[in-house]
């Protein structure tokens, strides 16, 4: 049995080898097999509002130009020249009919077509040398949007993005339409942390054991109603499709009145009625649970919380969208944005995003007290001793496999997939599971796009 077949067997079992979390041949494998198959968020439709405003953004070590271009399509090039591969754009973000590389000066429409060359005549004997005409900056493999999420995935061959969501679309839309004008994103903020990007992708999705320990002082100085950070265990957490999160139990009462419990202004609450679907209301109105933190596989996760953000008993609910960006194999760029429906009253956005930058921003109280953990947990793991070390992440389960807790009921529960009540690891496995369903599985190198040619041919993927 070869150490990689080793590891994915405990894997599954749900007991975690310790060095995954620190490890650079499983990293190595992590770029091959998992992020060049997977579905992976790089934008959003409103950060590129108008024909010509892009975002530069990144899948792993590949720079992509997210754009809207002159006749409002959206388009994601790769970011290198076809001459001599510099980047063509090294601005993070603008409005630009047309890109330039800074080295030699070929220019490209923002729909990717190369229009500018310089001394083509004098360079190249024209056409004749290099056929100018239907070469384009490389496209992504693949482009999909969902509820203005834009996501690209590297793989040409990859399943449609609402079959990759699956049942996890039915959650996703309590993040991002609230209303028919969906959300608009501030940010992203950015910073880097000596931590594996897994960690933060796991806690997100299922992790609300942790949060009697490590926020117990964010919850003592009354930051939210709730008196015990422990009340965490009467929620629910749920897994269904790609992705799974975390719910708070609310206290009784209708649909209006457990909105506003969480800081949602009735104009607000009366476009939610009109969006969601009967099923999505039910989750709240009839079983009392609101959608919190969740992560969608591999790498992005959400926040809905609501935190006092005055002197007084009122509180106010904030989203973020977040995504553990990989650098190495013990550190990650966090790209967090802000986002908010875009029909909300101006004061409650500015009030949220107050509510944001307090909780889960760069400086955040929460953001602090999680960075700390996930750090220490990536050093420990880089030595020899975690290559011994099987961590138990079998929570809610006997030892038999039998779970702690039956399934939610259909009348306790009105999403789709599995929700169970109280602590337990069921989410954090789900996400491992696929993680080793991508890395055992090999993959064919992808075939090279050939730039056009002295005979003037026009090469397959450049038309």
């Amino acid at each position: 049995m070869t150490e990689q077949t080793s590891v994915l067997r405990d894997v599954r079992r749900g007991m975690i080898p310790a060095h995954i979390y620190n490890d650079g041949a499983v990293f190595a494998l992590e770029k091959e097999r998992l992020f060049s198959r997977a579905w992976v968020f790089t934008a959003h439709e409103s950060e590129i509002a108008k024909p010509g405003d892009y975002v530069v953004r990144r899948v792993l070590e590949d720079s992509f130009i997210v754009t809207r271009d002159e006749k409002g399509e959206i388009r994601a090039h790769f970011n290198m020249c076809l001459h001599r591969g510099m980047q063509v754009c090294r601005a993070e973000l603008g409005n630009a009919s047309h890109f330039r590389c800074p080295y030699h000066g070929w220019s490209y429409r923002n729909d990717g077509r190369l229009v500018g060359l310089p001394f083509h005549q004098d360079a190249y004997g024209g056409e004749e040398g290099f056929r100018r005409k239907g070469q384009r900056l490389l496209p992504a493999p693949n482009l999909a949007t969902y509820n203005g999420m834009i996501f690209i995935s590297l793989d040409p061959q990859a399943p449609p993005l609402a079959d990759y969501l699956g049942d996890f679309r039915f959650y996703l839309d309590y993040y991002t339409k609230q209303s028919s004008g969906g959300i608009e994103l501030r940010g992203p903020q950015r910073w880097r942390i000596k931590a594996n990007w897994k960690i933060g992708a796991e806690n997100f999705a299922g992790d609300m054991y942790h949060t009697p320990q490590t926020h117990t002082s964010v919850v003592e100085i009354g930051l939210f109603r709730e008196p015990k950070a422990e009340k965490r265990k009467d929620g629910c957490t749920y897994w269904a499709g790609n992705g799974g999160g975390t719910t708070y139990k609310l206290p009784p009462g209708g649909l209006d009145e457990r909105l506003r419990y969480v800081g949602y202004p009735q104009e607000m609450i009366e476009r939610m009625k009109a969006t969601w679907s009967p099923e999505q209301l039910a989750v709240i109105g009839d079983n009392g649970f609101m959608i919190s933190a969740a992560s969608l596989f591999p790498n992005l996760s959400f926040v809905h919380n609501w935190p006092r953000v005055a002197d007084s008993e009122d509180v106010l609910p904030f989203i973020s969208i977040r995504q553990w960006q990989p650098i190495g194999a013990d550190e990650t760029e966090v790209l967090s944005w802000f986002a908010v429906d875009a029909q909300a009253p101006e004061e409650f956005k500015a009030l949220s995003y107050k509510a944001y930058l307090m909780c889960f921003g760069s400086t955040g109280m929460f953001e602090q007290d999680d960075v700390e953990n996930w750090v220490s947990l990536t050093s420990t793991a880089a030595g020899s001793m975690a290559r011994r070390l099987l961590l138990n992440s079998r929570m809610g389960m006997l030892a038999d496999g039998a779970p702690v807790t039956p399934d939610l009921s259909p009348e306790r529960f009105a999403g789709p997939g599995s929700a169970r009540v109280g602590y337990s690891e069921y989410n954090q496995r789900e996400l491992l599971n696929r993680w080793a369903d991508h890395l055992e599985r090999p993959i064919d190198a992808p075939a090279a796009v050939e730039v056009g040619t002295a005979d003037g041919r026009n090469p397959e993927g450049c038309a």
